[in-house]
């Protein structure tokens, strides 16, 4: 018996190890009985991304879910997170389920739950299905083509209640007629039909179905968009967006193909919601994201609240408060004026508008934020180390042991997740311990790229010495 542990983000494990179609089962009887002890909706949207097996799994889960008495809503074809999210606001269904690792590593899947706001399931109802899961579940799985035969399985159009969703809130042909020229990296992910057919003038790469990945992580961090990056830099693109495995988180490049990280983006995304269009509420960043928005958010008199990493505390906030915006380090960002979800391209979209209405590249755009606030940088280094190891430099930073990491002394320390020390007013460093691989990530802000870099490198010969 495996044990099934829900990370930061959902379960996620190696294909063929222990994502297997038996575990699979054993999370969706669990999520059955959780709906069904929760009220008298018992129904549930059940989507796939692009990876290897997604169409099984589905067929697993949904046959486990109606064999339970749940009313299941699926797609034919591959879809993105926001979508599931979307469709399971806009069908009142009580729960959402995606099948996808994000933006693990080709060899892993995974099993995302979702709630009838839109968004991730609290902590709390993610404990409550873990709660649940049995030790051993028996089963029948029932192919694709019987299951859309059956009464309790309505197939909806996830893709296009998405894009209907965009024509409503966007002004997409504003867009197109403004004379950006884009480019996308679908990063072989689920995001790529869409962007094909909202914006058919853009320049797409890595848009075609490959559940290899092609052997990278569709994770959208400038060292996994090399190619992206270069192909913008001899070419006339204005702008690039990047996406994940299943569309939920954001990477973003300047006419330079140099890669424009979240924090930046989240900056960006608030100028524009409060002066170009009138929105407020209070602004939630996830503990590894730069001090900066406290600054900016300062500025324009409206609140900033520091989070817990992992969506799910952010979307819980964003539920139960007036909120402008939801930030992760990781690039996953959700606004107000959608729903409670991270949504790569979505946050494209508004980023490409905000340039459409201003008249201005994203560098120019940029520099008005650095003129508000001071310019910064942020990076991150991921370790890969013996799990022993991991825990011992954990401990160090639980103890107090770091005063300083090479030349750079400690001056204070956060603990809200992780362990963040406070070198001076603008620079600190981040130690914290993946939630979904077995990685140490070492965060770092200054306010220069070169120092930032040179941060990280005493940090890490610090900790690894």
């Amino acid at each position: 018996m495996t044990k099934i542990k829900f990370g930061t983000d959902g379960w996620r494990a190696i294909i063929a190890q222990e994502y297997t179609t038996d575990n699979v089962a054993r999370v969706a009887y669990a999520t059955a009985l959780w709906i069904k002890e929760r009220g008298d909706n018992h129904t549930a949207v059940v989507g796939h991304d692009c990876r290897f097996g997604g169409r099984l799994f589905t067929e697993v889960t949904i046959s486990v879910l109606i064999s339970q008495g749940i009313k299941v809503y699926t797609s034919e074809n591959f879809v993105s997170t926001p979508m599931v999210s979307l469709s399971s606001l806009n069908h009142n269904a009580y729960a959402g389920i995606v099948i996808t690792a994000s933006h693990n590593p080709p060899s892993y899947n995974g099993y995302k739950i979702k709630a009838h706001y839109g968004g991730p399931a609290i902590q709390s109802e993610i404990d409550a299905v873990e709660a649940k899961i049995p030790d051993t579940y028996e089963y029948v799985t029932h192919p694709f083509a019987e299951l859309m035969k059956s009464d309790m399985v309505e197939i909806i159009d996830m893709e296009q209640e998405y894009i209907d969703h965009v024509y409503a809130n966007f002004d997409i042909e504003g867009i197109r007629k403004s004379g950006i020229k884009l480019g996308y990296d679908a990063m072989y992910g689920a995001g790529m039909n869409v962007v094909r057919r909202l914006l058919p003038e853009a320049t797409l790469l890595h848009a075609d179905y490959n559940p290899s990945f092609m052997g990278q992580a569709p994770e959208p961090i400038a060292r996994n968009l090399k190619p992206f990056s270069q192909l913008i830099a001899s070419s006339d693109i204005d702008c690039g967006l990047a996406t994940d495995g299943d569309a939920d988180r954001i990477g973003l490049f300047n006419a330079k193909g140099e890669f424009v990280d979240s924090h930046h983006i989240i900056l960006l995304l608030i100028r524009y919601l409060v002066e170009y269009k009138g929105e407020t509420g209070c602004v939630y960043s996830s503990f590894s994201c730069t001090s900066k928005i406290k600054n900016l958010c300062d500025h324009y008199g409206i609140e900033n609240q520091v989070t817990k990493i992992g969506f799910k505390y952010i979307c819980k906030e964003m539920i139960e408060n007036q909120s402008l915006l939801g930030g992760e380090e990781s690039g996953g960002i959700a606004v107000s004026t959608h729903i409670p979800e991270r949504d790569g391209i979505w946050m494209g979209l508004i980023i490409w508008e905000y340039m459409a209405k201003a008249g201005k590249s994203l560098d120019e755009l940029i520099q008005e934020i650095y003129d508000m606030i001071g310019s910064f940088a942020m990076d991150r280094y991921d370790l890969r180390m013996p799990e022993e190891q991991k825990l011992s430099i954990i401990e160090k930073c639980k103890k107090g042991d770091y005063a300083s990491f090479g030349e750079y002394d400690v001056n204070g320390r956060e603990t809200i997740d992780g362990y963040k020390f406070v070198l001076s007013d603008d620079s600190w460093v981040m130690i914290r311990p993946s939630g979904t691989e077995p990685l140490l990530r070492v965060y770092a802000q200054a306010a220069t790229a070169e120092e930032t870099t040179a941060i990280l490198d005493a940090t890490k010969a610090t900790i690894l010495a």
